[in-house]
């Protein structure tokens, strides 16, 4: 009879799991870029960017998250603090359409339903896929070639607190490792312009998301069931 009722206890958890509370909102912030032209610096958003974000809190530390966001990158060598960046002169203009999933942990409990205020740090990680455009710099600025997508891995660092009852605001950065070396044009697929590329060609491109997001939860009191 024990393992029946404890059996039954599972069962029950298991049917109201698909209750767990939802988090719906959006991202603000701005992008930057990191690669082979212009200014060297990890956070340094100087493009807009903005997105939608879903949570799906499977316990308190930790929640499936999915989002859609876009930014435009872009970036000068005449910004650059390495000489011969600065003397070389190239610049390049280029955007990002990312659909991101994930598992985010926070590292404080964050159960929203016993009424107390709520903070904690959290991180973020799964993998993204983004559409950008293939690009190639001639006489110092770049041009399109053709419309491309491929992978990145998100590395997201972040603080969230309870704003409201119903309202939850974070502040993060996101850093995304690309599957590719061509988001500023200094090496593109399209063998016709070998003769373009330069930079360090055994290094990819990453590109940065900083900035707030701001969700509502809804949904019933999650059953955080024991493992």
């Amino acid at each position: 009879m024990k393992h029946f009722l404890f059996y039954i206890v599972l069962i029950f958890c298991g049917i109201n799991s698909q209750a767990q509370i939802n988090e719906l909102g959006v991202f603000v912030g701005g992008t930057n870029y990191i690669g082979d032209i212009g200014p060297t610096d990890y956070i340094a958003p100087n493009e807009p960017s903005i997105g939608i974000v879903y949570k799906w809190n499977r316990s308190p530390r930790h929640a499936y998250r999915f989002s859609y966001t876009q930014g435009k990158l872009s970036a000068k060598d005449i910004d650059s603090d390495v000489p011969s960046r600065y003397l070389r002169g190239n610049s390049f203009e280029n955007s990002v359409k990312e659909f991101s999933a994930g598992l985010e942990f926070s590292f404080m409990d964050f159960d929203l339903h016993d009424g107390d205020p709520k903070f904690s740090p959290y991180v973020y990680s799964g993998l993204s896929y983004f559409i950008y455009d293939e690009i190639f710099i001639l006489d110092n600025n770049s041009r399109e070639d053709y419309q491309s997508s491929t992978f990145a891995i998100p590395m997201v660092l972040g603080l969230k607190a309870r704003l409201f009852q119903n309202f939850i605001i974070g502040a993060e950065v996101g850093f995304r490792y690309t599957f590719t070396d061509n988001l500023d044009g200094s090496n593109p697929e399209n063998d016709n312009f070998e003769s373009l590329r330069f930079g360090n060609k055994n290094s990819n491109d990453w590109y940065v998301f900083t900035g707030l997001t701001l969700t509502y939860t809804f949904g019933q009191n999650p059953c955080f069931c024991a493992e």
